[in-house]
């Protein structure tokens, strides 16, 4: 596990997180190999309307992505997530913000991924902030709201997959 620069992203607090959860209508393993494959994750990730662009995608413990999230009206978010842990097929922890180093508004971001007997997948996204004060401002920003349209876009590609 890489450390992170921020310590408050080592203890987990509830009055900081986003807590979002989805049922995809897919088996676990396609779903994970949708956020951990390099060739995948650039094709689905981000609210509806936003394009990546992928630099660099190195999706291992320690590896990075960074990418441009390009909005519907051409406004750039340069963006930088560092794998910290990966548990194929159950779960992914990051750390996510702008590409740059020592960010202060970067955040933890953990998925993790539940089977069910029915085939179906019930992914679960939580986001730590730094502080309560960072958490109340990712919502303000939209944050959850971009959250769901990213596991939107996320079910679509997936059924896609499927096929």
């Amino acid at each position: 596990m890489t450390s992170s620069a921020n310590p408050a992203l080592s203890q987990w607090s509830l009055d900081r997180e986003i807590v979002m959860s989805r049922v995809i209508d897919a088996p676990r393993d396609l779903v994970f190999e949708a956020w951990s494959d390099p060739k995948h994750l650039p094709q689905w990730f981000g609210p509806k309307g936003f394009k990546v662009e992928t630099f660099e995608i190195d999706v291992r413990v320690g590896g990075v992505w960074r990418f441009n999230m390009i909005g519907p009206d051409g406004t750039v978010y340069p963006n930088r997530m560092r794998f910290r842990r990966i548990e194929r097929p159950s779960l992914m922890e990051m750390d996510h913000g702008l590409d740059q180093d020592d960010d202060p508004g970067m955040f933890r971001f953990t998925v993790t991924f539940a089977e069910q007997s029915n085939g179906k997948t019930v992914l679960m996204m939580r986001q730590l902030a730094s502080s309560a004060e960072q958490r109340d401002g990712m919502i303000g920003f939209g944050a959850v709201e971009y959250g769901y349209q990213t596991l939107d876009k996320l079910a679509a590609y997936v059924a896609g997959m499927k096929r």
